[in-house]
């Protein structure tokens, strides 16, 4: 891609983001369902103005992981902790659930081969975690109880995601699973989640020392996203998504932060919003990019309307992934309707969910008909939560404390 193609493609993200945000929002939506359906306008799927170049893909890269930090400066951390036990619930319940349930309906009802079969499984257990924190945070309820529990449990889903994506490729490639890379993945990633916030308190703290005698409007702003984008690489290296590091490195930056073992550091209120401040103009620039990508990465133009496989698979694999990501959030001990909440908030597959469908497209392993209907599946999923969420939070007869 060119530089003027790349500005002009940047461009037109840029404004049609605006455009169908605030055209969402004037309806009553989330904007973020305007954005994704802004890429999905803009993209293959209809003008096609503009091509999901791997340049256009990095920095939407950067947009969700800054989205992450953001989320992370503004969880409460003892909430977080405090919903440990929950979110595993809703995390192990929604990830083992659309795994089995895919499987089965994939292998038995539709009779496709086992590893198809499996990577069906393994799509439909994705959860947006960029999608989710998006829609809590537009509607304000990122730091209520459900929006804690779906926070810890997005986290955990895209941990295990991550394992069964590794155990998925090694079976496609070496008909074998590698137990040995998986229990290094494993290793890796706890490791990260356990030092990671640690390191990047340390580091904050030379931040703000260098922040009370350097005179520079610069500085807070160019440290902290170099902050961020160095824990993003130590989470790749680490085997973990890259967004996961930006989570890190905001929870630590979090106005109370825990050390193992229930220590305790005290940031200072008035530097932890001055960075909040000076963060959130880069936030709000790269955070739509990425919600607009997601939608560039669909081409329904590609679907065989006319295709039986393709509307009996994709009703029935629709029906197993909104159902199976409630079965977690209805074994909590919450009122009926913090569950609801959660189940909905864990259905966008979103730009998860196009990884593991698009690797099993690029091993050979799904034919057009079954990667078009896990796409539309997708696309379903993904503009139908953040609504759902918002009308469930509306029809509430009795607020739900935060």
């Amino acid at each position: 891609m060119e530089a003027h193609q790349f500005l002009l493609a940047l461009l037109i993200i840029l404004v049609s983001a605006r455009i169908f945000g605030e055209l969402a929002a004037a309806i009553g939506a989330p904007p973020v369902i305007g954005e994704l359906v802004a890429g999905i306008v803009i993209g293959p799927s209809l003008f096609g103005w503009v091509e999901n170049h791997e340049l256009i893909h990095l920095f939407a890269e950067v947009g969700v992981i800054l989205l992450l930090f953001q989320v992370g400066m503004e969880t409460d951390v003892e909430k977080l902790i405090s919903a440990g036990k929950e979110s595993t619930i809703v995390a192990l319940g929604g990830f083992f659930a659309p795994l089995i349930a895919g499987f089965c309906l994939a292998y038995y009802l539709f009779d496709l081969p086992y590893l198809v079969a499996l990577f069906i499984g393994g799509t439909l257990t994705a959860t947006s975690i960029g999608v989710t924190v998006r829609a809590l945070t537009d509607l304000n309820r990122h730091n209520s109880r459900e929006g804690q529990i779906t926070l810890g449990a997005a986290v955990l889903d895209d941990v295990l995601g991550v394992i069964l994506l590794a155990l998925l490729y090694d079976f496609t490639v070496s008909g074998a699973v590698n137990w040995a890379n998986t229990a290094k993945v494993m290793i890796f990633v706890g490791s990260f989640f356990l030092l990671a916030p640690i390191l990047a308190r340390l580091m904050s703290s030379v931040i703000q020392h260098l922040d009370t005698r350097i005179d520079n409007p610069g500085l807070i702003p160019t440290t902290i996203v170099s902050l961020v984008l160095f824990f993003a690489w130590a989470a790749h290296e680490a085997g973990a998504p890259e967004l996961l590091g930006g989570f890190a490195a905001g929870i630590a930056l979090s106005r109370r932060f825990f050390l193992p073992f229930g220590l305790s550091m005290h940031a200072q209120p008035a530097f932890s919003h001055k960075i909040e401040r000076q963060m959130l103009p880069i936030i709000q620039l790269f955070t739509p990019i990425f919600f607009v990508t997601v939608g560039l990465s669909l081409d329904l133009t590609t679907v065989d309307w006319s295709s039986p496989l393709f509307w009996y698979l994709s009703i029935s694999l629709l029906a197993v992934a909104i159902l199976a990501k409630f079965t977690g959030a209805m074994l909590l001990k919450e009122p009926l309707q913090r569950r609801l909440i959660i189940g909905i908030a864990m259905m966008p597959r979103g730009e998860v969910g196009l990884i593991f469908a698009g690797i099993g497209a690029t091993a050979g392993v799904f034919d057009n008909d079954v990667y078009t209907a896990l796409i539309v599946v997708i696309v379903y999923t993904t503009l139908l939560a953040p609504y759902l969420m918002k009308q469930r939070f509306r029809k509430a007869r009795h607020p739900i404390e935060a």
